[in-house]
């Protein structure tokens, strides 16, 4: 019987070797969760039981579980490097066998596919053909590594300060050259659809108290040109400005004929202060052309843009521009990627704009023991761990994504080297109890 305890326990204290030793060796594994060996008695039984005074049987290896407590998160300053701080696993999928890891190696292919060291795609939810995210689908992230095309401007949004201390100007008719004739200005760049830039400004002359023209050109011509036999017309498009007597825009029209005194305005437009520009043809220099100017070739947004100026005020304070943006932009290439902490893939491109690739998902299980590791640092479902719940980083119990940092091991390898000495002290001491044992065997052998 010793026989049979003393190499059980030898077994048990080589087990414990070998995980200890599997634990120190990957004490420098990004994502590696180390492992415990849990041992267990074994009593003889016998048909009605093992008795009163049982001495027992030796040891067994009950199971080495993994410790799924967190590592300490190490900034790598790699974009694509991801650390979960908190619950969850990142699921991966090789040609469709799905694992879970939380290693966070990784990077794009040639086709811009989100993947780990090991080329398994990482998983999360995917956009359409239109760039919009799709929630609960889930499929193989992808970074679009195309330029991305140009968007004519459709909507510009400005809110500004006219000073209501200023007096009508002196030198008449407006010439945009001759800054005696107006009071204020102000430009903002706007975008044909082949990306071209061009410069839209506004000019702002008091005509009497509470009213106000503005004038606008673009690229210093009208914004008004039908056709491309006219692409060089440098008459402005005027609309009349009336403010309350709190300061705020009351209405806004169209000037129709500037001849008369004071210019015919058309029927105001509602609501006060916004107004669409629909008849712009963009135009470039040209000089070949009698006018110096023709056609470029591009298109304004079909529906032309819309200004959006309700807001703006009449005070007595100094003309500002407090705030302006335009939803047009130029070509861009990609330049970079950020990923929020809930998992949102953004791309930024060189002309401003940014972009949502997608959001990854994290995988959470009710018994995380019951995952099957396959090597890789990564693990498989099983019936023992139940089925995934996938969310998005940072929703119920899951943890949030840190970009740029991976998730060292969680292995503590003064704990480890303890451990070491333990088992070898138990393998030891076994074996005295098989040498014991032996000697005993011997002198009952050599009675005489």
């Amino acid at each position: 019987m010793a026989f049979n305890i003393g190499l059980s326990g030898l077994r048990a204290a080589t087990s414990d070797l070998n995980v200890t030793g599997n634990n120190i060796a990957n004490a420098g594994t990004a994502g590696f969760k180390q492992s415990r060996a849990e041992f267990a008695d074994v009593y003889a039984a016998s048909v009605l039981g093992t008795g009163s005074n049982p001495q027992g049987s030796g040891v067994l290896l009950g199971d080495v579980s993994q410790l799924f407590n967190q590592g300490n998160i190490n900034y790598t300053q790699n974009a694509l490097d991801l650390a979960i701080n908190g619950n969850g696993f990142f699921q991966v999928s090789n040609n469709g066998a799905l694992s879970y890891t939380r290693a966070g190696y990784f990077g794009t292919d040639r086709d811009g596919y989100i993947v780990d060291n090991f080329g398994y795609n990482l998983q999360g939810y995917t956009v359409d053909a239109n760039g919009v995210l799709q929630p609960g689908v889930v499929g193989d992230l992808q970074v679009q590594t195309e330029s991305q095309e140009p968007k004519a401007t459709t909507k510009i949004d400005q809110i500004f300060n006219l000073n209501s201390t200023n007096s009508v100007p002196a030198n008449t008719p407006f010439d945009p050259t001759d800054p005696t004739t107006y009071n204020s200005s102000t430009s903002t760049n706007i975008y044909d659809s082949q990306g071209n830039a061009h410069v839209l400004t506004q000019y702002f002359v008091k005509s009497d108290a509470n009213e106000w023209q503005m004038n606008i050109l673009i690229d210093g011509r009208s914004p008004s040109v039908p056709t491309a036999a006219a692409p060089a017309g440098t008459e402005p498009d005027r609309y009349q400005l009336s403010f309350d007597a709190a300061g705020q825009i009351s209405s806004l029209a169209p000037i129709t004929d500037i001849t008369t005194t004071p210019p015919t305005v058309g029927a105001p437009i509602t609501p006060a202060g916004q107004f669409t520009i629909a008849t712009w043809n963009p135009a470039a220099p040209d000089t070949s052309s009698p006018t110096g100017w023709s056609l470029n070739g591009a298109n304004s947004n079909p529906g032309g843009f819309t200004f959006d100026m309700r807001g703006s005020t009449q005070f007595s304070s100094s003309f500002a521009v407090n705030s302006v943006s335009q939803d047009g932009y130029t070509t861009g290439e990609l330049s970079g990627l950020e990923i929020s902490e809930t998992g949102e893939i953004f791309a930024r491109y060189t002309n401003g704009q940014s972009k949502v690739q997608g959001q990854l998902v994290l995988a959470n299980f009710a018994n995380v023991q019951g995952l099957t590791p396959v090597g890789k640092t990564q693990w498989v479902q099983s019936f023992a761990s139940g089925e995934p719940v996938r969310n998005p980083p940072g929703s119920g119990t899951l943890g949030v994504v840190q970009a740029g940092a991976l998730e060292d091991s969680n292995v503590e390898l003064s704990d480890q080297l303890v451990n070491l000495i333990v088992a070898q002290r138990n393998y030891q001491a076994n074996a005295k109890t098989i040498e014991t044992e032996s000697a005993i065997t011997q002198t009952i052998i050599n009675l005489r």
